[in-house]
């Protein structure tokens, strides 16, 4: 079997979770033997693993027919993808005139590999990229990863008539706490309304896609996230120190309710002064929790780290002696069970995926404050409790696996296609 998947992240070039979890499902779908992955994004870097999976970059696909010599194209793009492919695409796959959108002299059009202010025009651009794709490969299937890729995976079936399966990464809901985006919203409904099939990443997302997207139920089948497991997990270790560190680590923005956390952290330190906290990540409300922390007298024990990426993120889970993610609306939240990996209990909010299948994580209500400083009090001063919860928590997720969502998924696809 043949699928042709759509994405927007992938390792190690990542922004988010959404990466994190394409590359999590694709190495656990590649155990099965009869199954070929070529995965599009929209640039792509060269340094990308491909020994599991084919990677197109749509930055390399031709979207208007140009007369080039190969040594040209070897030149411009031959680190990321063989000339001869570049030539495939040209001869086979230009259906449509994309002149009005601007290409390179290869006749590629450009993508910044992120979310920038004209991500409308690049998801658009992207859908051109994928009617190519269509015209000129063949696959059995058309899976499709978060919003950002349905109209591609939309135009893919409508040329070739293969099944469309989407992924829910997430909604818009989420994203906005309720605020909703009437173009996004638009983008996601059709997604929705034309898939043969949904993929959420949580029964919390299953809910949302059936009660504000107006799915069938039958339609829309959960297949939880899952960890990719550490091969050098031993070399992750927490260096002795007098004062205990409470993490929380991901985008900061109002999804996942970082002012939860600073109001936390100060009610922690008015019981005890031997604690620090670490906002670890970027966002919009960066400055804004810089100042919280500030005016609630907090700033001698608050630290941000920005952006972390590739190791240091569980260098600085193992580091902590407990994680939190006290998220507003988290479709799954793949941070929990890395900190789990690395021995760092968790506290998580009920209103996350993740926690319909993690035992050994202390689960409350996000805006439950006390309640998370009461947990986080009782970890960071009761050895007996970090000791259980650090333990157990490291064997559970060790058989949370992605080969399990990757049989799963394919599943789903059989039942699509219709194979018994």
């Amino acid at each position: 079997m043949k699928a042709l998947m759509l994405g927007w992240e992938f390792p190690p070039h990542i922004l988010g979770g959404l990466g994190t979890a394409s590359y999590g499902l694709t190495r656990g779908m590649s155990l099965q033997e009869d199954l070929d992955i070529t995965f599009v994004l929209p640039k792509t870097y060269g340094d990308e693993d491909q020994s599991f999976l084919k990677i197109i970059g749509a930055c390399n696909v031709p979207i208007v027919w140009k007369d080039v010599n190969w040594d040209h194209v070897n030149g411009m793009i031959g680190s990321q993808m063989h000339p001869n492919e570049y030539y495939h695409l040209r001869d086979n796959g230009i259906r449509y005139d994309f002149r009005r959108i601007g290409t390179n002299e290869l006749g590629c059009v450009g993508f910044s590999g992120r979310y920038p202010d004209n991500l409308l025009e690049e998801i658009s651009n992207y859908e051109a990229v994928a009617s190519v794709i269509a015209h000129s490969m063949d696959f059995d299937i058309i899976h499709s990863h978060d919003w950002l890729t349905y109209p591609a995976g939309i135009f893919a079936k409508n040329i070739t008539g293969k099944p469309l399966v989407i992924h829910v990464h997430a909604t818009d809901f989420d994203r906005s706490r309720g605020n909703v985006n009437p173009d996004v919203y638009r983008i996601e409904k059709a997604g929705m309304d034309i898939a043969d099939h949904i993929i959420t990443v949580s029964n919390l997302t299953r809910q949302t896609v059936i009660e504000k997207y107006h799915q069938d139920p039958s339609k829309v089948t959960t297949v939880h996230n899952a960890v990719d497991p550490l091969p050098d997990v031993d070399s992750f270790v927490k260096h002795p120190r007098k004062d205990k560190v409470v993490t929380f680590l991901g985008r900061i923005t109002m999804q996942k309710g970082p002012e939860y956390f600073v109001e936390v952290a100060k009610r922690v330190l008015s019981k005890t002064k031997d604690v620090r906290f670490v906002m670890a990540g970027s966002g919009d409300m960066m400055n804004q929790m810089i100042h919280l922390a500030a005016k609630s007298g907090i700033a001698d024990r608050f630290h941000f780290t920005g952006f972390l990426k590739g190791r240091q993120v569980h260098e600085m889970l193992a580091e902590s002696d407990v994680y939190m993610m006290p998220s507003v609306s988290e479709p799954f939240g793949i941070s929990p069970l890395e900190a789990m990996q690395v021995g760092a209990p968790s506290i998580i909010s009920k209103q996350s995926g993740c926690a319909e299948i993690l035992t050994n994580a202390i689960k409350t209500d996000y805006w439950d404050i006390d309640a998370m400083a009461d947990a986080i009090y009782a970890i960071v001063k009761y050895p007996a409790m970090y000791k259980m919860l650090r333990e157990e928590g490291i064997a559970e997720v060790n058989n949370i696996k992605w080969e399990y969502a990757g049989q799963k998924v394919r599943d789903i696809y059989n039942r699509v296609l219709g194979i018994i």
